[in-house]
C-alpha cells in the first residue's frame, strides 16, 4: 500500500513539474474556465503517460513548493465530469491528504490519473478549447497536438521509483493512529477498526443517540494506511456502520426554510476491503430535494439577493436581516434545487462577501456549494 502523504512529498521533491506530474495552488471546477483548464491537464497527463499513473498535487505554492493546503473536497463524482467531456477518458481519483501542520479542514488534494492506453481528447467545446482537441505535456506545460500522434511510454521507471519510496510501514501506521485519536481529536469520540488484517480506518466526531441509532457530527474519517481523509465535515451529521468486510457512512444534510429544518439523506459511501490487499469505494447519491411553493421561493430569493446587495454596499444589517443571513446558503440551495438557476450564480457571488462579513455563514455556503456540486455531477 502507498502512503499518499509520502507520495506527495516524493513528487514535490522530484525536481519540478514534468510530463507525469503537475501542481496547483487550487482548482475551481465549479467555473467554466477552471473546469476547462483542469480537463486540459487531465487529458495531457493521460496522453503523456499511457501505461502508468500521472498526478496533480493541489494546495502547493508554485514558486517554493510550500504546502499551504486547500479545503477538503469530497467530489466523488469527478469521474462523471471527466467522462462527460473527454473521449477515451482516463480513470481518475481525487484524494484528500492530511498534513500535520495544516489547519483543521485543510488538506492537500491528490489527483491520480490512469490512462486507458488510447488517445484522450476533448469530446465537446468548453471555454476556449474546441471539441476534438488533443493535449500532451511538454515539460510543465500542457499543449495541443495533432490527433494522430503516437502515445509513448517514457516515465514508467521514474513513476515506479517514486511509488516504491512511498510504501507504507508499521511505524507510520501506528504513529498515525495514535496521533489521530490522542492528539488531533482528543476532544471527540474516536474509534478505529482493522479490516482484513491490513487496513486501518479511524473516525472521530461528536456522538449522539437518537431512537437507538448513533449519529456523528464534526466528523473526520481517515484510511490510515494510505493517509487519505475519506470524509470531513464541520456541519453535517452521518451514521457509521461496518462489518468484517466493509465500512459504510450515510451523510445527512439539514435543509429547510426559516426554522422549519429537517435532515435529508444525501449520500451513502461504502468501502469494501478484499483479502488481496485491495479496496473499492462506491458512493451513491440518495438525495431527494425538498419541494416548495414557487411563489414562496421567489420571495426568499429576492430577500437573499437584497442581503447580498447590502453586504456589497457595506450597509449594516438589522437583527432580522442577520438572522436571514444565517439561512442564506441553505435557502439559495433550496431555490436552485427547485428550478431557480440564478441561485447558483448568486451563491458564487456571495463567496467573497461572506468571507469578509461572516465566517460562520461562509462555512455554511461552502457546504451548500459542495452539496450542489454532488447533485449536478450525479
Amino acid at each position: 500500500m502507498i502512503n499518499k502523504r509520502l507520495l506527495v512529498k516524493n513528487l514535490l521533491a522530484h525536481n519540478d513539474e514534468n510530463s507525469f506530474y503537475d501542481k496547483k495552488r487550487f482548482i475551481s471546477i465549479g467555473e467554466k474556465e477552471g473546469k476547462a483548464k483542469f480537463l486540459k491537464h487531465v487529458c495531457a497527463l493521460a496522453n503523456s503517460n499511457p501505461i502508468n499513473n500521472s498526478f496533480i498535487v493541489i494546495g502547493v505554492e508554485d514558486e517554493d513548493n510550500k504546502i499551504v493546503g486547500v479545503d477538503f473536497f469530497d467530489d466523488s463524482k469527478i469521474q462523471n465530469l471527466v467522462n462527460a467531456y473527454l473521449d477515451n477518458p482516463p480513470i481518475i481519483s481525487y484524494e484528500n491528504i492530511p498534513f500535520p501542520h495544516l489547519p483543521e479542514g485543510k488538506v492537500v488534494g491528490l489527483v491520480t490519473i490512469r490512462s486507458n492506453g488510447k488517445v484522450c481528447a476533448l469530446r465537446k467545446n468548453i471555454w476556449k478549447y474546441y471539441g476534438g482537441a488533443v493535449f500532451f505535456r511538454e515539460g510543465s506545460i500542457s499543449l495541443p497536438k495533432a490527433f494522430d500522434i503516437e502515445l509513448k511510454d517514457i516515465n514508467s521507471e521514474a513513476v515506479a521509483t517514486i511509488e516504491l519510496h512511498a510504501r507504507n510501514n508499521i511505524e507510520l501506521t501506528l504513529d498515525a493512529v495514535i496521533n489521530f485519536m490522542n492528539n488531533r481529536h482528543a476532544d471527540l469520540t474516536s474509534d478505529y477498526k482493522v479490516f482484513k488484517e491490513q487496513f486501518v480506518v479511524c473516525w472521530a466526531g461528536n456522538k449522539k443517540k437518537v431512537n437507538n441509532k448513533n449519529y456523528y457530527s464534526r466528523v473526520d474519517i481517515e484510511l490510515i494506511n494510505e493517509q487519505v481523509k475519506l470524509f470531513y465535515s464541520a456541519l453535517d451529521e452521518i451514521t457509521i456502520t461496518y462489518d468484517d468486510d466493509s465500512f459504510s457512512t450515510l451523510e445527512f444534510v439539514q435543509l429547510g426554510l426559516g426554522s422549519q429544518q429537517k435532515y435529508f439523506p444525501l449520500e451513502e459511501m461504502v468501502i469494501t476491503f478484499s483479502d488481496n490487499g485491495k479496496y473499492t469505494i462506491n458512493s451513491k447519491l440518495v438525495f431527494e430535494p425538498p419541494q416548495y411553493d414557487k411563489k414562496t421561493l421567489h420571495h426568499v430569493l429576492n430577500i437573499n439577493n437584497s442581503l447580498l446587495q447590502k453586504l456589497e454596499k457595506k450597509i449594516k444589517l438589522n437583527q432580522t436581516e442577520e438572522k436571514d443571513l444565517t439561512h442564506l446558503p441553505a435557502t439559495y440551495l433550496i431555490c436552485y434545487l427547485n428550478g431557480f438557476e440564478e441561485a447558483k450564480e448568486q451563491m458564487e457571488l456571495a463567496r467573497p462577501l461572506l468571507k469578509l462579513a461572516n465566517k460562520r455563514v461562509y462555512g455554511s455556503l461552502k457546504e451548500s456549494l459542495r452539496i450542489l456540486r454532488k447533485v449536478r455531477y450525479n
